[in-house]
């Protein structure tokens, strides 16, 4: 008798238990979802700035000085050895740098002092291959065809031939790349902008077989456009 009591207090407080609340899994709360609408962004459109187009024409022009000799090459009547003359003059120079490598170019020379003889005028068309040693010097060959006549007490030449010569160009500008297109590739030579610079170089005027020697020496400025 005494454990049917011990069994029916037992089943009693667990059934208060569950009545009193006592639930074992807590309840489920569902949170509510609240749609913030979103504005759309409009793309930042960068404009596309096409580069500067940037012409390279390499043309240039010289003027300076010229000292001419011209030695007869023969032989007088009394079997001495005729005497050479030495003339001065002007010299001009118009060009175009076709890179750093090659270019083309019209010279004219004319003495008009002279020490003892006559005068020389020689005008000529050149091609013109020459070499960058340094961001400051060019040195160049020239080799074309020139006509070439003296006048006064010089023994008379009258001649169209070949002519050819060599020197160097001396850059006085500053090469600075600009911002932008070449329409050729920037060589940095001073064939890019424009500014002055010196040039000297000798040319042979008559490269003809007995013919007298012409020989000139030139220097003066340069300007590069």
């Amino acid at each position: 008798m005494k454990r049917l009591n011990i069994s029916l207090m037992a089943i009693l407080t667990m059934s208060s238990f569950v009545y009193a609340g006592g639930d074992i899994m807590p309840p489920v709360v569902e949170e509510e979802v609240i749609a913030v609408p979103v504005e759309p962004v409009a793309p930042v459109v960068v404009p596309i700035v096409p580069p500067k187009d940037i012409d390279v024409n390499g043309l240039y022009v010289a003027l300076g000085l010229t000292a001419a000799r011209f030695d007869p090459n023969c032989t007088c009547a009394n079997g001495s050895a005729a005497p050479s003359d030495k003339t001065v003059g002007l010299i001009g120079r118009v060009g175009y740098d076709v890179n750093q490598y090659v270019g083309v170019e019209a010279r004219g020379i004319q003495t008009n002092w002279k020490s003892d003889g006559g005068k020389i005028k020689h005008i000529g068309a050149f091609l013109k291959p020459m070499y960058p040693v340094s961001n400051d010097v060019n040195v160049y060959a020239l080799g074309g065809y020139a006509k070439t006549t003296t006048q006064g007490d010089l023994r008379r030449v009258d001649a169209k031939t070949f002519a050819w010569g060599a020197g160097l160009e001396y850059d006085l500008s500053t090469d600075v790349p600009k911002e932008g297109k070449y329409d050729r590739a920037f060589d940095g030579y001073g064939d890019q902008e424009g500014g002055f610079g010196l040039f000297a170089d000798y040319e042979r005027l008559v490269q003809k077989s007995g013919s007298p020697d012409l020989d000139t020496i030139n220097f003066g400025l340069t300007y590069d456009f």
